[in-house]
Order: structure tokens, then C-alpha cells, then sequence
């Protein structure tokens, strides 16, 4: 056998053990807690109360995210890899209401987003963690125990929530970016569930980042998010204007109720959405 192939068996042999070891797509990074099944419950009975307390410490109404004090804290920063481990609770063949397993998600997604990012703080966005194939990536290698599974970050958003067939997750699950929606200060809920994703996706749409008209071109100008997932909304243009409009401010509402528009995206803000 020639040098040459020697060398290649060897070098497939090493990517192999790297790709198992978790060394060329990033080391994975698990967080939460298993449970034994007898301790397990619905998505109902997921407490939530925990979490509500600290984003109400550490978050303030623009969603912005006092991450340094937050890690700071060794006792909040504990909390809240309690409240993580207390997700791992979930059984999922256990009845619970649509609701109650979309607050789930939602809260899981947010928690652990924020875990991923006081783990590697400080830091200027997440994209400096979210590498495509050496190293760590964020939303593949932090993975939450949830019931018998471990789940990342991509999985929860595109396998989980965007099934699941409420479209105003993307104004509600946030990515620790200022191009994201606001980051809720508070938990959700099952029971108030509607009202939270009405009141932020109209939040969503109140901001410059997220919606500009321009009248002389005729043209509504939306958040990049719109375009990666418009198809959530409606399968035509038409279609997803009209899922979205009702969160619009009123000028907004008249200029695309005006006809003869166009829609073009905004660029997307991946600076940290981090207190000043």
C-alpha cells in the first residue's frame, strides 16, 4: 500500500475519532438535568415562576439583557441552571394544552440562549460562537435535557416550535441579538400565552429595525426574519402581509392597504442585546 493511502486510512481514521469526540463540530455542552420517570410531569406542571423572577432582575422593557451582572451573580446564575434542570422534568406523552407545551418551548429556548451566552461572556454577539464546522457552535453543541432527549437550540426552534403552528414564535424566541425580537421580561405562560405573543409582535413591528416605509418608492422595508421565514406566515407575499399586518402601527396598516407596494429586508443587527 502506498505512503499516500497510508496516510489517508489514518487521516479518515482521525476525523472519525475527532467527529465522535465532538472536536470538529464543537464539543457538545449539555445543560440541565435528568429525571427519573416516576418525577416527571406534563408541560402544565413545568414551573415557570422561577425564571419569571429572574428576567424580571435582568431584563429591561427594550429586552435588553444585563448579562454582566447576571453573571456576576453566582446565586442568579445558579437559579437559572435550576430552573433549566427543573425542564428536563417534561413528559411528554403526559396531556397538556397547546399552549402550555408552546410557553415551554418558548421559555426553553430563551433560558438556554442566555445560559450559552453567560457561558462564554463576555462576549460581542453570538455569532462569534456559531462556528459552520471547526469549533463551537452555540445552536448545535448546547444541548437541554428535556424528558428522555437532548435537544439543541436548532432543534428546538425549526424541529419544535416552527411545527407547532403559531408563526409569532419568531417575535418571541430570541437568539441574544438586537436584530431579534425584544426579549420578553417575563415568562410565558399558558394562560396568558396570547396575549404575550400579541403584545410582543406588535412590539416587534414598533420598531424601526424591524419596519420601514418609504413612500416615494413605494416600498416596506421589514426585518430579515420576515424573510428566512416568511413562509411560516403564508405561502405568498399576500398571504403573509396579511398574517402580519395586525401587529403593524396604523400608518403602516394604511400604506399597505394602500397597494402597489414592494417589500425589500433590512439588514440583520447580530450585535449582543446587552444593557448599556
Amino acid at each position: 500500500m502506498s505512503v499516500i493511502a497510508n496516510v489517508s486510512i489514518l487521516l479518515v481514521v482521525v476525523v472519525a475519532v475527532m467527529i465522535n469526540a465532538g472536536t470538529i463540530f464543537g464539543q457538545n455542552k449539555i445543560v440541565g438535568q435528568k429525571w427519573p420517570v416516576n418525577q416527571r410531569v406534563s408541560f402544565k406542571e413545568i414551573d415557570h415562576s422561577s425564571y419569571h423572577t429572574l428576567l424580571q432582575k435582568y431584563v429591561d422593557s427594550d429586552g435588553m439583557v444585563n448579562y454582566k451582572g447576571w453573571k456576576a451573580n453566582s446565586a442568579d446564575h445558579d437559579a437559572l441552571l435550576k430552573y433549566i434542570k427543573q425542564l428536563g422534568k417534561v413528559d411528554s406523552t403526559k396531556p397538556a394544552s397547546n399552549e402550555a407545551k408552546l410557553a415551554y418551548w418558548i421559555n426553553a429556548y430563551n433560558a438556554v440562549t442566555i445560559e450559552g451566552i453567560l457561558q462564554v461572556y463576555p462576549t460581542t454577539s453570538i455569532r462569534n460562537h456559531t462556528a459552520k464546522l471547526l469549533g463551537y457552535n452555540i445552536w448545535k453543541n448546547l444541548k437541554l435535557i428535556s424528558g428522555d432527549q437532548q435537544i439543541n437550540l436548532d432543534s428546538i426552534e425549526h424541529k419544535v416550535l416552527r411545527k407547532m403552528g403559531e408563526p409569532r414564535i419568531h417575535f418571541a424566541i430570541v437568539c441574544a441579538s438586537i436584530g431579534c425580537p425584544r426579549l420578553l421580561n417575563e415568562a410565558y405562560v399558558a394562560n396568558r400565552l396570547e396575549d404575550q405573543l400579541t403584545t410582543n409582535a406588535t412590539d416587534f413591528f414598533s420598531r424601526s429595525r424591524n419596519l420601514q416605509i418609504n413612500q416615494s418608492k413605494r416600498e416596506l422595508r421589514l426585518s430579515s426574519i420576515m424573510s428566512w421565514f416568511g413562509s411560516d406566515f403564508g405561502q405568498s407575499q399576500e398571504q403573509q402581509l396579511q398574517a402580519i399586518s395586525p401587529y403593524f402601527p396604523e400608518t403602516a396598516k394604511q400604506f399597505v392597504e394602500s397597494g402597489d407596494i414592494r417589500v425589500s429586508y433590512l439588514d440583520y443587527d447580530w450585535n449582543i442585546n446587552e444593557q448599556r
